[in-house]
């Protein structure tokens, strides 16, 4: 799919000049950018960059001081907003007492949907997941269970918009490549995916498109490739960090 064709969608997120101050630390600053539909778009930045503040602003965890965020043309303040979309935070944590299965079957509840076991399983397979665990509880899970599970959870609400806090966080690299595989996909059913990271690797491999977020600010939006061209290097590694000001080792 060309990014003529994702431009010419209705945009699935959209950030207008948003502003966002913890005490005397600003953590976005005339933030404006837009997701297609569709798309699949990366938050890249160093950590402390302001990513995952975005991201909270537009679940409306906090509120922007200035500006504006919709999801699907729906103002991101209103609980609407958020039936469109699924989401994982980085540092995923389902109540300790439930087993794996007991989680997917009230995360599907809580979306007012019938628990597919067959589908479930399906998606768990894809992802590297034993099935056989399900009847364990989640507090026995390692990190990348935990982030198997969730990201499992969120596919399986098939919702047009899923939103993702550093996916990979705690995948070894054959999960990351199940992962990347997984959310590849995505697209295959109209699906939008919006990721924040700081993998370049992971970046390359999955995004149409990407914004470099540093100091709160937007320093480069745009392709891979046009992050690359802009800074006459062919390692996007390279690119990123002379955006963000930091000379390549």
């Amino acid at each position: 799919m060309g990014s003529t064709t994702l431009t010419m969608q209705p945009a699935a997120v959209e950030f207008s000049g948003v502003n966002r101050q913890f005490g005397g630390r600003r953590a976005a600053a005339d933030v404006s950018f837009a997701v297609h539909a569709g798309e699949r778009f990366a938050l890249v930045g160093v950590n402390g960059a302001g990513k995952t503040t975005l991201l909270r602003c537009m679940l409306d965890y906090c509120r922007v001081d200035s500006g504006s965020i919709h999801v699907f043309g729906v103002p991101s303040t209103r609980a609407e907003a958020r039936s469109h979309l699924a989401w994982l935070p980085e540092r995923f944590s389902p109540p300790h007492y439930l087993t794996g299965r007991d989680y997917l079957r009230y995360h599907a509840a809580l979306r007012g949907m019938r628990h597919d076991e067959a589908a479930a399983l399906e998606r768990l397979r894809e992802l590297d997941f034993d099935p056989e665990a399900l009847g364990r509880p989640a507090r026995t899970f390692s990190k990348g269970m935990l982030q198997k599970l969730g990201l499992a959870a969120c596919l399986l609400a098939r919702r047009p918009l899923t939103v993702l806090d550093e996916p990979m966080s705690g995948l070894d690299p054959l999960a990351r490549s199940r992962v990347r595989t997984t959310l590849a996909s995505l697209r295959d059913g109209g699906g939008t995916l919006l990721f924040s990271s700081h993998s370049l690797e992971d970046v390359e491999a999955l995004c149409d498109r990407m914004a470099v977020i540093h100091d709160g600010r937007v320093a480069f939006a745009g392709t891979p490739a046009e992050l690359s061209a802009r800074f006459d290097t062919t390692m996007l590694e390279q690119a990123f960090l002379r955006c963000i000001g930091v000379a390549a080792a």
